[in-house]
């Protein structure tokens, strides 16, 4: 419980030191007026009280990842909960608010479009692609798997279909109205299931303080297949948004359109991440504690099962009948919130390369429908195969975001440091696993190491080139 608690304090305390360190980084201009007055519409632009663009700002990223993603982190010992702190604090939350703060700054502009001006027109191209085929990707994903926590909760009254129908009819809704319309009015009842569920369960563990592994007698744990599942770089590709997320990128510009102030970016951009890495840290700590900290039993739990159910049973048997429906609507409420603005975030993006304004509902649906059908047609996918390839997605993602705010930062004179150590790590990571998984290339651990190795090589010497052209003021190619 030691273990625990310590994790706990020191995300708070690096919201606080760190992320002041980060806010002083960017420099804010608390008399610049935001793109919520200077562009506001009536639509996506739209001033919004602080608490609630921080409750949406957290409720859009904390889908799926801090929960699903702990409790499969935790599989590999007690090193998940070193990566949700440390993560969370020197990678997640300053990838989200520096790229949030700078949408901010350039009239709350899309990723794709932040990243390509910084990695040129090529890699513009590149991102708009990508992050709309990811949007709809997760706009999948977070309809299937709420439609299955709902269908268990009600025993079946309601069948499957129905469920992901619903749920989707109501994506539809969330994507073409106004954000203060449904969003900013349904968002307050989904945080208060979604901080319930959270504070319920981390209650529940510091009443059995007996049944949590300390990290000093853990340490040497590893899983029975590491020689499939190695630690690096499987364990940083499953513990995603609870740690570093490039799906919170895609989010951040919502907001940043909504944010009255700069001096209150940090409050809702760094500090939505470090509250998405304490539900991170909490799951997976009762993923463990649930089984008297035996590893091995939580391993041979989950074989065959979604970790859907063992929240339910977590839920239930913790919090009783009452209490356990609310936690399991958290959950639900997780996804769904993540869902639904990933739609309308991939509208967004679109509407923005495409150059068409979204004041008219008629050009909301001329870029909404295809978006809704390519959804309908992923969700067909088996759940398992888009969840591994969402993840993989998901931190390639972070990986083009954190070059672009080294290179942006560099640009601008300013301590690049705090994104260039998140971007080597975070390229190393992605690159070794999309050459070793079973869903990438399937070579040997080695040789994908090695190619990681070179690529992230690579990318520092044209870095550092480009570090060397500002230096002697001439442009760079």
């Amino acid at each position: 419980m030691i273990t625990f608690c310590v994790a706990l304090l020191l995300l708070i305390a690096g919201y606080f030191i760190y992320g002041r360190v980060v806010e002083k980084v960017f420099v804010v201009e608390p008399a610049r007026k935001t793109p919520a007055y200077t562009s506001t519409d009536g639509i996506d632009y739209v001033p919004m009280p602080t608490w609630k663009v921080f409750l949406i700002q957290f409720l859009n990223i904390a889908g799926l990842g801090p929960i699903f993603g702990a409790i499969m982190g935790i599989l590999y010992g007690p090193s998940a909960y070193l990566w949700i702190v440390f993560g969370t604090i020197f990678g997640g939350a300053v990838h989200d608010y520096l790229s949030g703060m700078l949408s901010v700054r350039r009239n709350g502009a899309s990723l794709p479009e932040l990243v390509g001006d910084e990695l040129g027109t090529g890699i513009k191209q590149v991102m708009r692609v990508f992050s709309l085929l990811l949007m709809i990707l997760v706009g999948a994903v977070f309809v299937v798997n709420p439609a299955d926590l709902l269908n268990l909760l009600t025993e079946g009254s309601l069948s499957r279909m129905w469920w992901i129908v619903i749920i989707f009819g109501y994506y539809v809704l969330a994507t073409l109205l106004p954000i203060d319309k449904l969003i900013g009015r349904l968002y307050p009842i989904f945080g208060f299931a979604l901080l319930f569920m959270a504070v319920g369960i981390m209650v529940s563990l510091f009443l059995r303080p007996d049944s949590l592994p300390e990290f000093h007698e853990a340490i040497g744990y590893a899983r029975p297949d590491a020689e499939t599942n190695p630690i690096f770089p499987m364990m940083f590709i499953s513990i995603a948004c609870g740690a570093i997320s490039g799906f919170h990128a895609t989010q951040s510009p919502l907001m940043a359109r909504c944010l009255k102030n700069e001096k209150m970016g940090r409050r809702v951009f760094y500090g939505a991440m470090v509250v998405e890495g304490i539900v991170a840290l909490i799951w997976a700590a009762a993923a463990i504690a649930f089984f008297n900290g035996s590893f091995d039993a939580l391993s041979e739990y989950l074989k065959g099962k979604t970790p859907a159910i063992l929240v339910n049973d977590i839920s239930v048997g913790w919090l009783g009948t009452f209490g356990g429906v609310l936690a399991i609507l958290g959950v639900v409420a997780a996804p769904i919130t993540s869902g639904d603005t990933a739609l309308r975030s991939a509208r967004l993006i679109a509407a923005d390369f495409l150059h068409i304004p979204q004041k008219k509902i008629r050009s909301r649906l001329l870029i909404s429908i295809p978006i809704f059908v390519l959804a309908g047609v992923v969700m067909m996918i088996d759940f398992e195969v888009l969840w591994r390839y969402f993840a993989w997605c998901n931190q390639t993602l972070a990986v083009f975001t954190l070059w672009a705010l080294t290179v942006w930062l560099a640009r601008e004179r300013k301590c690049y440091w705090i994104t260039f150590i998140p971007a080597l790590f975070m390229t190393m990571v992605t690159v070794t696993y999309i050459f070793f998984a079973q869903e990438g290339f399937r070579l040997s651990y080695s040789v994908s190491l090695g190619i990681a190795t070179a690529v992230t090589v690579l990318l520092t010497v044209l870095f550092v080139r480009f570090k060397l052209a500002l230096s002697k003021n001439r442009p760079v190619r």
